[in-house]
């Protein structure tokens, strides 16, 4: 076994996703304390060419075939499998994405390895990984080590800085060769969002609302305060799923990844695919009638208090 911490790397639209440096930055810490290396792992089709700016990692380990254009769980897991195997790294971090809990179960399956899924911290204890995971959308929060020595993590987006994993360095970058396999899921199509009538990823103030709000009429008074705050309003799952506003306007793992300049979270409690989608917003102002909501864990600042007290009071300070 090695003392390695490794990472796989997810990219879309040939890009490395910010998840990505936000692992590494972690692994390379880890690795260090564990007197091993930071080790990235790249999977993809004419993905060669992104090794370069994982300067992070001492090393990159690159499976470029054109096999992998497509995500697929069962063909990424074929391929990974041996490279842990053989290699022994002590932890495997991936982010706690669709596609990365995919892998990462198959992985924890094939090689007999503990996974730990919502983690929010990792740590060294004693050389094995110490893992602080979120259950229950947040209000419970678990921690596991393994015994063994070694296991995998999948790491809620915005646990850790982007900015330590995104620097400059020559890493080394070695090719392994690889075949997908004939898995039983294969993918079809991608399915992009339609583009709305806000684009909430480009506002630098977002009033977001949640199943707070009670009744759809109610978001009368949200659009008044984020009008009087020259922002944009925006909503988790719930609020969607209802159809009082469109997807479009969704923060979340299966929304959208926002990082405004002021975020407000009015009546959204803070489960961890709402946090994912937030959490890189510089200025995030809660407002929730319970004072055990997750959402006042990533909160600068936070008010317990019924969000339809609180809004029009704000809005008429603003002059709104």
């Amino acid at each position: 076994m090695s003392a390695d911490v490794m990472v796989l790397v997810e990219h879309r639209d040939g890009a490395i996703l910010d998840t990505t440096f936000e692992l590494l930055g972690k692994a390379k810490s880890l690795a260090a304390e564990s007197k091993g290396e930071a080790v990235a792992v790249l999977l993809g089709s004419g993905v060669a060419g992104l090794a370069g700016s994982l300067g992070a990692a001492a090393r990159v380990i690159v499976i470029d075939d054109p096999a992998f254009e497509a995500f697929s769980p069962s063909a990424y897991q074929a391929a990974l499998v041996p490279v842990v195997r053989d290699r022994e790294p002590t932890l495997v971090l991936v982010a706690n994405s669709g596609a990365g809990m995919d892998v990462a179960a198959g992985l924890s399956a094939a090689l007999e390895l503990p996974l730990a899924a919502y983690a929010t911290e990792v740590t060294m204890d004693g050389g094995s990984p110490r893992v602080t995971c979120q259950l229950y959308a947040g209000k419970i929060q678990a921690t596991v080590r393994f015994e063994r020595g070694r296991g995998i993590a999948t790491v809620v987006a915005g646990s850790f800085p982007a900015e330590a994993g995104a620097g400059a360095g020559s890493p080394m970058v070695e090719a392994v060769a690889a075949t997908a396999s004939d898995g039983r899921v294969r993918f079809k199509r991608l399915h992009r969002p339609e583009a709305g009538d806000v684009d909430i990823t480009r506002e630098s103030v977002l009033v977001s609302v949640g199943r707070g709000i009670g009744d759809q009429d109610n978001l009368e008074l949200i659009e008044a305060l984020a009008k009087a705050l020259g922002g944009a309003v925006s909503s988790s799952r719930p609020i969607a799923d209802a159809g009082w506003l469109p997807r479009t306007r969704q923060v979340g793992k299966s929304g959208l990844k926002v990082k405004p300049k002021v975020y407000l979270a009015l009546g959204i409690s803070g489960a961890p695919e709402h946090l994912e989608g937030m959490r890189g917003a510089e200025l995030i102002i809660a407002v929730n009638s319970d004072a055990r909501a997750p959402i006042f864990s990533v909160a600068h600042y936070g008010a317990v208090a019924d969000l339809l007290d609180v809004v029009p009071a704000l809005t008429a300070r603003l002059g709104g």
